[in-house]
């Protein structure tokens, strides 16, 4: 599969680009980026070309992986989606219920195949830990935690503009929320209160008269890492929630990666990580921004 690159930043360069690069069944055939100085050194670093335009890119390519903020990344996919190339997007997909579901939508009208970069939905013992908690059943709530102290030691990984705008809630909640959906169902209303810093507290209310919480922060001064559980008849059941190491990073892009070459295979191109399951994640933190503004309990309605 001929992929492009769009983003030269810290991921595009560590993750995205070196995954694609070394990938057996993927050519990385082009590099796009708003900075055209930079899309030349990522490109001359990964052994690829830098395109100057992004149609010239688009033109040569079957598929791209994102590596932009979640602000770019809607107008670039769904361009590329409707020129019929697939699609491995960044999470979020977008920072507005409408623009997520604008993506969607063109997404399914194209019929491309979609994947979304959930981190650790594609590493092997969260997809164990998944398929265990499916098989036992019975689940009727969950907690999830993702404390760092990142906005305060000015960490250069995590410090882009959007995320300092935006905060943990629209970079770590995803990640939670990609393990809590699966296992408690879709969230139909959200209650969301500001904490210290950038913190927010979520309280969920699932289908079926599930529940869950969750708490999120750039800004913790002491508390750094991630946990999630769910309760249910069994007892608890904790997911691996350890700290990645790049090492870890590369191999899920890599599985992300080999999802989107299999499904494009495919006439039915769903996938549990695809854009319409990263439309529904952005509905829920939409949802949360407004809860935060009004004070009031937000219902998640669907399209």
């Amino acid at each position: 599969m001929r992929i492009g690159l769009i983003g030269t930043g810290n991921w595009a360069r560590t993750v995205h680009g070196p995954s694609v690069a070394a990938h057996p069944n993927a050519d990385l055939v082009g590099v796009w980026g708003r900075d055209r100085a930079r899309a030349v050194e990522v490109a001359g670093e990964l052994g690829s070309v830098a395109h100057a335009d992004l149609d010239g890119l688009l033109d040569t390519v079957d598929a791209v992986t994102f590596a932009v903020p979640p602000d770019v990344q809607p107008a670039i996919a769904v361009r590329a989606a409707r020129l019929g190339r697939h699609l491995l997007l960044e999470k979020p997909i977008a920072l507005t219920a409408a623009d997520a579901v604008g993506l969607e939508r063109a997404v399914a009208d194209a019929h491309v195949a979609s994947i979304v970069f959930f981190t650790r939905r594609f590493l092997p013992d969260v997809q164990a830990w998944l398929e265990r908690v499916a098989e036992q059943g019975g689940w009727y709530s969950g907690r999830a935690e993702a404390d760092f102290n990142y906005l305060i030691d000015s960490n250069q990984s995590v410090t882009s503009p959007w995320r300092r705008e935006h905060g943990a809630l629209w970079d770590l909640g995803p990640h939670s929320l990609a393990q809590l959906l699966p296992v408690l169902g879709q969230v139909t209303a959200v209650t969301a209160v500001r904490g210290r810093g950038d913190q927010v507290h979520l309280i969920m209310r699932h289908t079926e008269n599930r529940s869950s919480t969750a708490s999120f922060s750039y800004t913790s001064p002491t508390v750094s890492g991630n946990s999630l559980y769910v309760d249910g008849t069994a007892g608890r059941l904790a997911a691996p929630m350890g700290n990645l190491s790049n090492a870890e990073f590369l191999a899920a892009h890599r599985a992300a990666l080999d999802a989107l070459i299999e499904q494009s295979q495919r006439h039915d191109a769903s996938h549990p990580c695809d854009v319409h399951f990263g439309a529904r994640v952005v509905e829920v933190l939409a949802a949360a921004r407004q809860s935060l503004a009004s004070g009031c309990q937000v219902e998640v309605v669907p399209p």
